[in-house]
């Protein structure tokens, strides 16, 4: 089954596909076809190319960089993102810091930081999350007090992704310990991460790799001019930010990309020979269908910018099937799945030495962007009525 898109939104896709399968060099999109780690200098490259061209941060305003797409036309950049094997552009950059400095930040910020983070110039952090404080964000206990023209922070953030290449880190304090109620008294920083005080920690991973951090605020003095938007706002600002973090998050056309491989190794191995096995792979694939229907109705419905309350099924069967297929490729592999920590002179092919980290790296995706649980919350209440 295609879905049938009107002739104009035809050409516009065509249009990316071609771009994208031919202006981003293909040994990044091999890296990421074959799901290996992108460096850093990959992903820059990538990021830059992409934003010559006026394609990383098309949800930001036109005056910014932005593009006066629709909702499905940005949909359809994603998708076809995905699709072509282009890394996305740094979500901490573009969806999560970039709008909230263009929506609430002074003049002078927006021109200080925003061509900066659209072209990746400046490699964001997110400073969310804390040891206590991670679905329950506003319990979060770093502290930034006033000193003249000057926060001072203490504190810890945790599960920074990626945080071992950032220059700046975009963070919640709270700035008001005795507000009424905890979300009330929370600010939104942005910090040099070379400031003195400031110091990242590795967290290995179960899979074994180096993606998420420790960040300690330890007397880390920033500039009172790096407060975004008003002191104590900040929560209104975070739950701004988290709703675009959930742009996207279904993944569909790197899902899709990822089952049709997964299905030509198991064409290579013989398993599509039981009738059993063929049907589990019929089963996502319908289920993939349904989700990419379910996106496609959830852009054309969307209004002014917000989504329908529907993009939380999106998040939810998203990771859902993400995990899904990850765990099929384990399954593909077979024993040759244990050698993750194989080198590259075995005789295992790199798509099954791979097949177990990524399973593992996946597990995450239930929890970001808003745990499934709290999708199910969201589902019942506003599109249930429960």
């Amino acid at each position: 089954m295609r879905l049938q898109l009107s002739p104009e939104d035809e050409k516009f896709a065509e249009e990316l596909r071609e771009f994208f399968t031919t202006q981003i060099p293909e040994e990044i999109r091999e890296t990421v076809r074959a799901r290996r780690e992108l460096s850093k200098e990959q992903m820059v490259e990538s990021q830059r190319i992409l934003n010559d061209a006026g394609l990383a941060v098309p949800q930001w305003p036109a005056e910014w960089g932005g593009k006066d797409w629709t909702q499905l036309q940005r949909h359809l950049w994603h998708e076809e993102m995905a699709l072509a094997c282009v890394p996305a552009p740094l979500t901490f950059n573009t969806n999560m810091v970039g709008p909230v400095i263009a929506a609430f930040g002074s003049q002078e910020q927006k021109e200080r930081f925003l061509p900066a983070t659209a072209s990746l110039d400046i490699w964001w952090s997110q400073g969310f999350s804390e040891p206590d404080a991670g679905s329950d964000l506003a319990s979060l206990r770093t502290v930034a007090v006033r000193d003249g023209d000057e926060y001072v922070v203490n504190g810890q953030k945790t599960w920074t992704t990626l945080g071992q290449y950032g220059d700046w880190i975009f963070t919640l304090v709270r700035t008001d310990p005795e507000a009424p109620k905890k979300q009330q008294g929370i600010s939104f920083l942005l910090i040099d991460m070379t400031t003195p005080g400031l110091t990242v920690r590795p967290i290995e991973l179960l899979d074994g790799g180096h993606e998420v951090n420790e960040v300690f605020f330890e007397n880390v003095r920033v500039p009172a001019e790096n407060l975004v938007g008003e002191e104590n706002k900040g929560w209104t600002y975070a739950k701004f930010l988290l709703g675009n973090e959930r742009t996207g998050i279904a993944s569909v056309g790197a899902t899709k990309r990822n089952l049709a491989t997964v299905k030509e190794h198991a064409i290579d191995l013989g398993l599509l020979e039981d009738p059993a096995f063929a049907g589990r792979i019929a089963d996502l694939e319908n289920e993939l269908l349904a989700l990419e229907l379910t996106a496609l109705r959830v852009a054309g419905n969307s209004a002014d910018g917000k989504p329908d309350p529907a993009s939380s099924i999106l998040k939810l069967q998203g990771s859902v099937l993400q995990q899904a297929v990850t765990e099929l490729a384990v399954d593909v592999a077979g024993p040759a799945s244990i050698s993750s920590g194989a080198g590259d002179d075995s005789t295992v092919p790199e798509w099954a030495r791979l097949a177990t980290p990524t399973y593992l790296n996946y597990r995450k995706t239930s929890i970001y962007g808003g745990s499934n649980e709290v999708q199910r919350t969201i589902i019942a209440g506003t599109i249930l009525g429960l």
